[in-house]
């Protein structure tokens, strides 16, 4: 009887453990080696995952033989055949109205390197673990673990396996062009039949299409319930990383691009119903060419309105170019290894690709000409009522404290 019931235990036993070895195996390698092989030129609905990526020098104690199984299988080396070459071809400027309003500089410059790069990092990381560990500094979900984060705010971690890296984009610093680098990397978008080699490259529309990408919330979908236990995995291997900007001039930026341009999108869901509340408009055009030849377009002291309305974040939470990063990339939950700005994009960039051991393959795209500048301030600012101001900063307080942003005194005082 005994003999019997070890027998199908062993039996069980051995049966999940195949099964764990078919499904990561498959998604790892096998569903990889077909998807780099079709001759589809546009994202597809669930890309899977590409080759794992190499150890990034650190090592993982397992907790459990399982943790030994995965890590054995996230660490398997990519040979450098299977890397991105270098694009020869000179690329065509990316149009859209969006690029061409800003002014994109696409002349090839090279990044100067800072010496002190090295001790910047580590101050910034200091900075960020400091007030996460700070009880001084409070602001909703900061006592939240890991495991608590609902799955639908992961949506913002893209994962590139082939080099172990995790990127956490924030919008309005940089993620067109940071995307660019990941879908290079994880080689997730063919363009006739083969990866992009290129970030210039791809155009705009796909570089923002969810499935182009692997992030954390398709977890679930791919793994079940060890998805969470495969996070966390990836996160004490992989060199995590996320790049954020003065919060006030991310705002200043957000709303010159989603309402000063002709967003038709982003006129019906916010432009209309801000121009209703506060500007008093009850009969609005349906669509925002007809609302700009009229004349009908959304100040900036009413997105601040919106911005500090109690009622706004009842019908829904704010959108991803206005929530704050903390509600993005959750910093007190997942230990950054390197923390960027677009303050020092280009230094940042080209310290960050050599980090990844990528810097000989790919460089980050450039910058672009007119970017809203903190000095721009104190004229965005200069007709918001004082106590906007101070409830707007309270607002994204945990944002310029955890990244080292001064108070903005100037515009916090009469």
């Amino acid at each position: 009887m005994t003999k019997a019931r070890l027998f199908r235990l062993w039996l069980v036993l051995g049966s999940a453990f195949m099964i764990l070895l078919i499904i990561v195996y498959w998604d790892s390698a096998g569903a990889a080696h077909f998807y780099l092989h079709t001759s589809f030129s546009r994202p597809h609905a669930d890309p899977p995952l590409p080759t794992p990526g190499p150890d990034r020098d650190r090592e993982l104690t397992a907790d459990s033989d399982v943790d030994e199984f995965l890590d054995k299988f996230l660490s398997a080396s990519v040979k450098q055949s299977d890397l991105p070459r270098k694009e020869t071809e000179q690329p065509p400027a990316p149009g859209g109205m969006e690029e061409s309003v800003r002014g994109y500089d696409w002349s090839p410059r090279d990044a100067r390197r800072n010496p002190d790069q090295g001790r910047q990092q580590a101050e910034r990381r200091s900075v960020l673990r400091g007030f996460c560990a700070n009880s001084s500094l409070a602001f909703p979900t900061k006592e939240r673990a890991f495991d608590d984060i609902p799955n639908s705010e992961l949506s913002h971690l893209i994962v590139d396996d082939r080099h172990g890296a995790i990127y956490c984009y924030v919008p309005k610093v940089a993620c067109t062009n940071w995307k660019r680098v990941m879908i290079v990397l994880s080689g997730s978008l063919l363009h006739r039949g083969a990866p992009y080699r290129d970030p210039l490259r791809i155009p705009r529309e796909h570089v923002h299409n969810a499935s182009a990408h692997l992030t954390f919330n398709k977890f679930w979908r791919r793994y079940g319930k060890l998805s969470r236990h495969l996070m966390k995995v990836k996160l004490k291997k992989y060199t995590k990383f996320l790049f954020v900007r003065d919060p006030f001039v991310r705002l200043i930026s957000a709303f010159r691009s989603k309402f000063e341009l002709e967003n038709e999108e982003f006129y019906r869901k916010f432009a209309v119903p801000m121009l209703r509340l506060y500007a008093n408009h009850t009969s609005l055009p349906a669509s925002a060419r007809e609302a700009f030849r009229a004349g009908l377009k959304v100040s900036f002291a009413n997105f601040i309105q919106y911005l500090l309305d109690p009622h706004t974040e009842k019908l829904a939470p704010f959108n991803e170019h206005w929530r704050q990063v903390y509600r993005l990339c959750h910093p007190c939950q997942i230990d950054y290894d390197f923390v960027g700005k677009l303050e020092t994009l280009d230094e940042d960039a080209a310290q960050l690709l050599q980090l990844l051991q990528v810097d000989q393959r790919l460089r980050f795209p450039p910058s672009y000409r007119n970017r809203t500048a903190s000095s721009w301030e104190e004229d965005w600012f200069a007709k918001i009522p004082l106590a906007w101001r101070q409830q707007l900063y309270k607002l994204y307080e945990a944002d310029f404290v955890l990244f080292g942003y001064p108070k903005p005194e100037n515009l916090l005082r009469d």
